[in-house]
């Protein structure tokens, strides 16, 4: 990223110079990876800030151009950012219909089916959960939209990086993601948008008619340089890596398990992110254990609604009750995470869990009852 801050500094949008050639160079250089990395053409890749805009940028902006009353489709389990964007549809005319999973966090196929209307538009359908790892079947929810010629969308900003994706192959009309997810700099992200719906996408910022008049503004150069040099470096270790983390994962989950009684994995057991692990410990609150082992990274769900001491609407959705909801913490597992961690992480939560629930004055009769 550093020469893009300094001595390549021209705009990819000048053409009459040099330095602006430069600088596009290394904007397409990166839409290139961005566009192998989910096998899309590189003119289908649109640069955005983000997953959240992208998002936006889709959901929206089909949605503007065919008006309402259509109808969206959504699951429970979505992130916030397709979440609120639909429930900002919803209040200007939108029809929104959002679909329940199962206690895995995954969605059932004939639900989908029986969901869709004649003025169905889209569906969205997030390809692996932020907080519990789920990794549905996108290909089976592609072909159903595709043969009904409805729009769908998955929100990819888990997974790009992380697994293997092939969007012409799951028959994804369109996916979102961001660069901070593999280890690019926060701030940048993109969508893809298959060149058959690029004409039906209102845009919602005007001016320049950048990216292919989807995204006008200025490009931000070092972010997208750097993007794709993340990405570049995340899919030629996918496989080695993902095998590790996987590795560390199930070796953290069983000793979890294993010392702490009561004890609850959420999401499903197979089909999850390698690095993701999400479980709930009976009566020993989520923020209390976050608070005493403060010199680990963990979390009570995502990190976009930490502020938030809402109960998460992802482990609602998959039937936890309240207090297991407020039980549970999340594990992130990724490139710098070593063995020697592991197993730090697994004494520590151990002994925290201990600590809690000795001082909690519900765990005795919980414990006397069982």
């Amino acid at each position: 990223m550093l020469p893009y801050f300094s001595r390549i500094y021209g705009n990819p949008a000048s053409r009459n110079h040099s330095f602006g050639w430069e600088a596009k160079a290394a904007v397409e250089e990166a839409r290139e990876i961005c566009a192998r990395a989910v096998n899309v053409h590189e003119k289908e890749v649109v640069f955005t800030s983000g997953a959240t805009e992208a998002v936006n940028l889709v959901l929206k902006g089909i949605a503007a151009r065919h008006g309402a009353p259509a109808h969206l489709i959504a699951t429970a389990v979505e992130h916030r950012a397709v979440l609120d964007t639909l429930c900002a549809l919803e209040a200007r005319g939108f029809s929104v219909t959002i679909l329940p999973v199962d206690p895995d966090g995954r969605l059932d196929p004939d639900k989908l089916q029986e969901a869709i209307r004649p003025e169905t538009l889209l569906v969205s359908v997030i390809m692996a959960n932020n907080e519990i790892g789920t990794i549905n079947d996108i290909a089976v929810f592609g072909s159903i939209c595709r043969e009904r010629g409805i729009f769908f969308h998955t929100d990819a900003a888990q997974a790009v990086g992380k697994i293997p994706i092939d969007a012409e192959a799951l028959k994804i009309d369109s996916l979102s993601a961001s660069a901070h997810k593999f280890y690019g700099p926060k701030g940048a992200g993109f969508c893809t948008i298959r060149k058959e719906f690029a004409d039906k996408i209102e845009p919602l910022m005007h001016g320049g008619g950048h990216e292919r008049g989807l995204r006008s503004g200025t490009l931000n150069v070092p972010a997208i340089a750097g993007m794709g040099a993340a990405l570049r470096i995340a899919l030629s270790e996918l496989e080695s890596e993902s095998a590790r983390l996987v590795r560390m994962r199930e070796h953290l989950r069983s000793e979890l398990m294993r010392r702490i009684p009561h004890a609850r994995l959420n999401g499903h057991p197979d089909r999850r992110l390698p690095g993701n692990l999400n479980m709930s410990f009976a009566h020993a609150e989520g923020e209390a254990l976050l608070i005493s082992l403060h010199d680990i990274a963990l979390s009570t769900g995502s990190a976009c609604t930490s502020a938030s001491l809402k109960p998460s609407h992802v482990l609602k959705a998959i039937g936890l009750p309240d207090e297991m909801v407020h039980a549970s913490i999340r594990f992130g597992l990724g490139r710098a995470t070593s063995d020697e961690e592991i197993d730090y992480v697994i004494r520590r939560v151990t002994e925290e869990v201990a600590r809690l629930r000795d001082l909690s004055p519900h765990y005795e009769k919980f414990r006397a009852a069982v």
